[in-house]
């Protein structure tokens, strides 16, 4: 009984201890806090808080052990020093030295504007070389080569003679490659032509024939996309949801940027949600400026002020980001005659190039998209993406060949550079290739 009796009072003293000492711990703080107005930062404050509630939770130290943890609380932020004090008045005070490691924090607007300056200043983008360029478009291509290129290489193999059965089945191949039925027929014809003329009875000689023919299919309406003919030079996009418009139009402002020129974006997608905030987010990656409304905007009404920016801004190219329809609505095609006719007032034969962006994986009703958005809205070319998610990448051959409009970009990849301009010559190339 004696025993507890006297543990029981160590408690209490031990307790009391600790008591005693918060209390003179947190009487410094506050003598500090008065005697150094405007010193004390809310972090240190914080610090000292969290010291005390640690205190507190040692209650089974020894006094001693209390009364060294008390001491080690950090101080308050000193007045001058003695030396300061006595620095004559009128000379300015010596600068105080700033450790790397110290530097005040920046905000988050100043890292944003730093970022945005560091991108602008990027260097200007170096062609890549034809090497690296063809694996890249070959990678791309994946899927399209792997059922394409390995039938046909099956079918022309060697010294195989051209007679009915090949030409049968190398319309299957192409057909099932979503060249499409008229351009096959196109291809057949032509190529048959060229055996009679050239005197082409085998396989190989074929082949080679086909590749020539198909590029001269994508050759048949190219006209270059200039940039710098306008200044600035508009381009409207179009197409329906979930092609990848507003991601084709950041790629692109990238590249653009990269190539030296001043971009603006216009978001004219006023009625998907979070249409302007994703473009927001690409124009600050891209480097771009950008001009939105509120939800539910006129469209027009964004497109007008955006080319206003541009010219204000001596901005090179406009890129207006139109919402997405289907090509069937009637009075959503009328809105985008209303853009135009908006536009053209602004800048003399705006918009210069209506680009319409495809989705390669819905093959043949992709080109039924462009056929009737030709008709509606004057598609001048045509963006054709996630070639590297299908195998029906023979469809931009129909593009070409039965509707005359140019293929200006690819996209191969989900990566920023992943966009590249279009090349005949390189797309027949990369896709025959064998290696």
């Amino acid at each position: 009984m004696n025993d507890l009796l006297a543990y029981a009072s160590l408690v209490i003293v031990v307790q009391c201890v600790v008591m005693v000492l918060l209390g003179f711990s947190l009487s410094r703080c506050r003598d500090a806090l008065r005697s150094a107005p405007g010193k004390e930062t809310p972090r240190t404050f914080a610090e000292k808080f969290r010291a005390v509630l640690a205190l507190l939770k040692r209650k089974q130290r020894t006094p001693e052990q209390v009364r060294k943890d008390s001491e080690a609380l950090p101080a308050a932020p000193a007045e001058k020093t003695e030396a300061a004090a006595e620095t004559p008045a009128g000379e300015p005070e010596p600068p105080e030295p700033v450790s790397e490691s110290a530097e005040a924090p920046e905000t988050a607007a100043e890292v944003a504007e730093t970022a945005a300056v560091e991108e602008k200043t990027e260097s200007v983008m170096e062609p890549e070389s034809a090497p690296v360029l063809l694996e890249r478009v070959k990678t791309g291509l994946a899927k399209t080569r792997g059922l394409f290129v390995k039938r046909l290489d099956d079918l022309l193999r060697g010294s195989r003679k051209v007679d009915e059965d090949l030409w049968e089945e190398l319309e299957e191949i192409l057909i099932s490659a979503d060249v499409g039925m008229k351009t096959t027929m196109d291809l057949r014809k032509v190529l048959e032509e060229r055996c009679r003329k050239e005197g082409i009875g085998q396989g190989d000689a074929l082949r080679a024939a086909l590749m020539e023919e198909m590029e001269n299919c994508l050759r048949r309406d190219e006209r270059p996309l200039d940039f710098d003919g306008a200044s600035p030079f508009v381009l409207m996009v179009v197409g329906v949801n979930g092609v990848g418009k507003t991601t084709t139009i950041g790629k692109l402002a990238h590249r653009l940027t990269r190539e030296g020129k001043k971009v603006v974006l216009g978001a004219c997608d006023t009625f998907r949600a979070a249409a302007a905030e994703q473009l927001t987010v690409w124009a600050q990656r891209a480097g771009a400026d950008i001009v939105s409304h509120t939800p539910g905007a006129d469209p027009a009404g964004v497109a007008f002020d955006a080319v206003r920016a541009a010219v204000a801004r001596g901005a090179s190219v406009v890129i207006l980001d139109t919402a997405g329809r289907l090509h069937t609505k009637s009075n959503l095609m009328e809105e985008v005659r209303k853009i135009r006719r908006v536009v053209s007032r602004e800048v003399p034969g705006a918009p210069h190039e209506t680009l319409l962006v495809l989705d390669a994986t819905l093959g043949q009703n992709s080109l039924v998209q462009a056929r009737q958005f030709h008709e509606a809205v004057e598609v001048s070319g045509v963006a054709l993406t996630k070639l590297d998610g299908t195998s029906r990448g023979g469809m931009i051959v129909a593009v070409g060949s039965e509707l005359g409009i140019p293929v200006r970009y690819i996209g191969t990849g989900e990566g920023v550079d992943d966009l590249r301009p279009f090349d005949p010559h390189l797309f027949v190339t990369a896709l025959f290739d064998k290696t």
